[in-house]
């Protein structure tokens, strides 16, 4: 069984937002299987309403993470170019750099689950390394 990551110190010091690489799903809620599969892992969330990233997102965030090379291509489209190195996919802060793939045409939504809690582990580790240093 895989060690878990504790929290990160201060964690109130950290904003963290969501934002869709297109306009398909802005103003919708999640879709019912992130739900379902929240609900089964006793994970608490509220209504949540899709936005599109912006360009200024570039300059109001440290880190800017999408699922899959699409989404990176996506957001370099809008940002224009990335010359802060802000702009990942989120499995690349693990061992197995890949893109995660979509629940909403793979309909597995447990697989999903498994490869973002990877890579938030991965983020984290990542940024425990940075506030080592502080």
């Amino acid at each position: 069984m895989k060690n878990k990551v504790s929290v990160l110190p201060n964690a109130q010091d950290f904003y963290i937002e969501s934002a869709a690489t297109s306009n398909e799903e802005s103003g919708h809620d999640m879709h019912y299987g992130s739900r379902t599969c929240l609900n089964k892992h006793g994970i608490p969330y509220e209504r949540h309403c899709a936005r599109r990233i912006t360009k200024s997102d570039y300059d109001n965030f440290d880190y800017i993470i999408g699922m899959e090379d699409c989404h990176v291509n996506s957001m370099l489209r809008v940002f224009g170019d990335d010359p802060k190195h802000k702009v990942y996919r989120l499995l690349d802060f693990t061992s197995n750099p890949h893109n995660i793939a979509d629940p909403y045409y793979s309909g597995d939504f447990e697989l999903t689950f498994k490869e973002i809690n990877e890579g938030l582990d991965g983020l984290i580790l990542k940024l425990q390394g940075l506030i080592v240093g502080l």
